[in-house]
């Protein structure tokens, strides 16, 4: 029998206790989030004005409505000064600063100051060059003029003292002018002096708040905008953590035949869930080879016809498993009826699609059943893995809802209430 060289053995067992090791520092060195943290939606028009919309905000792993979280009299989540980050499928896209809220028709909104990843990165770029201009030596200058001009003033002459005494007590008054102006302009930069923000409580719990070294933001109205915003307007999920952990992108990248082949799949899923959707059994209609026939010719019935087809795909716990969304305008032959439909499917180890939600509903059906607007995959709970967000809308009013993918199925973590 062959025995295995003892250096062999014991080079496997260093790799593996190394392996360990760097699993258990990766492990550590993971953040979460210890709460709260809040997650709203932000709407951003071409001009650059842009309005905050609370969503759900998680206090003590427990979820609750941002819009009225500890409203007294405005959300904590709409606090003045509040800092937001807005994300795309987990990447920055830039940073929004609460500057004064209201409601409209009973739903909180705010606006406030925002500033885009580019605009953040080019004023980096900017202060770091003026830094270095300032810490390297100033380069050796050449006076032209006549030779007396580079020359040392002569220290024996009595005359240059006697002129340069009377100097330092002229400039003593001017120096008082700019602590004043500074003095005068700090109460107004305080957070605390404006409407509706929380005691100095060094224990409460707080978002993430604009740094007191960074640049005021300077308020050029006494209360917020609250005329709509104008032109195209795009929506990005953002959040406010003081020690989350930070963004990691959630883009799960499909080849363009693997993005067909997918999307076929999909609009089958839709296809199938809409058919049924628009044919229901009838409710005294009893199991059996009759209601088997009728499925049969429901499914064989002309397939629908989708417009506005959008497919994403995510991948939300690092797994390298595709988490898919589409989301589609229908129709059916010979039928006024506007459909929207929204299929979530998940896949797994052996690229098989997974069923695990479906929204449809029909323009006729507002009032009882929302349509369903896919925003984005965000981390709602700080926890680095993806939530899907969706808006809900009813002839009522608008909601909101977070839904965690677990197996095969959405989990609820929260489920808003459309407003009044």
């Amino acid at each position: 029998m062959l025995k295995k060289p003892r250096h062999t053995i014991a080079t496997a067992l260093v790799i593996a206790c190394a392996a360990t090791f760097l699993l258990g520092q990766v492990a550590k060195k993971r953040t979460t989030s210890k709460g709260p943290r809040a997650v709203a939606l932000l709407q951003v028009a071409d001009s650059g004005r842009a309005r905050l919309i609370p969503v759900v905000i998680m206090v003590g792993n427990e979820f609750y409505d941002a819009g009225a979280y500890k409203a007294d009299p405005v959300p904590m989540a709409l606090q003045s000064g509040t800092v937001y980050e807005a994300v795309k499928a987990g990447v920055s896209q830039g940073l929004f600063t609460v500057g004064g809220a209201a409601q409209a028709n009973g739903n909180w909104f705010a606006d406030g100051k925002w500033v885009t990843a580019a605009q953040i990165e080019a004023d980096k770029t900017k202060s770091e060059l003026a830094k270095k201009a300032q810490t390297e030596p100033a380069p050796d200058v050449e006076v032209g003029g006549p030779p007396k001009l580079k020359r040392a003033p002569d220290s024996g002459s009595p005359s240059a003292p006697q002129k340069s005494s009377p100097q330092p007590s002229s400039p003593a008054p001017p120096s008082a002018e700019p602590t004043q102006k500074s003095a005068s302009s700090n109460p107004g930069s305080k957070s605390s002096d404006s409407p509706g923000t929380l005691p100095d409580d060094p224990n409460r719990p707080v978002l993430r708040r604009q740094p007191l070294t960074g640049t005021t933001r300077e308020q050029t109205k006494s209360g917020p905008d609250t005329e709509p915003l104008t032109g195209p307007v795009q929506f990005i999920a953002a959040i406010s953590d003081a020690d989350g952990p930070q963004p990691r992108p959630y883009t799960f990248i499909l080849k363009p035949e693997e993005e067909q082949h997918f999307q076929k799949k999909m609009l089958a899923l839709a296809a199938g869930e809409l058919k049924d959707r628009a044919a229901p059994p009838t409710p005294d209609e009893k199991p059996g080879p009759k209601s088997r026939a009728a499925g049969k010719k429901s499914h064989s019935a002309p397939a629908p016809e989708f417009h506005d087809v959008q497919m994403r795909a995510f991948d939300i716990s690092n797994t390298n498993e595709a988490v898919l969304v589409l989301t589609a305008r229908a129709t059916l032959p010979a039928s006024e009826t506007q459909y929207s439909v929204v299929v979530v499917a998940r896949e797994d180890i052996y690229a098989e699609l997974h069923k695990i939600f479906a929204k449809i509903t029909d323009n006729k059906s507002l009032d009882i059943l929302p349509r369903y607007e896919f925003i984005d995959a965000v981390d709602a709970d700080g926890d680095g893995r993806g939530e899907l967000l969706f808006r809900e809308t009813w002839d009522s009013g608008t909601a909101y809802a977070v839904y965690r993918v677990i197996g095969d199925r959405l989990w609820p973590l929260f489920e808003g209430k459309p407003g009044t």
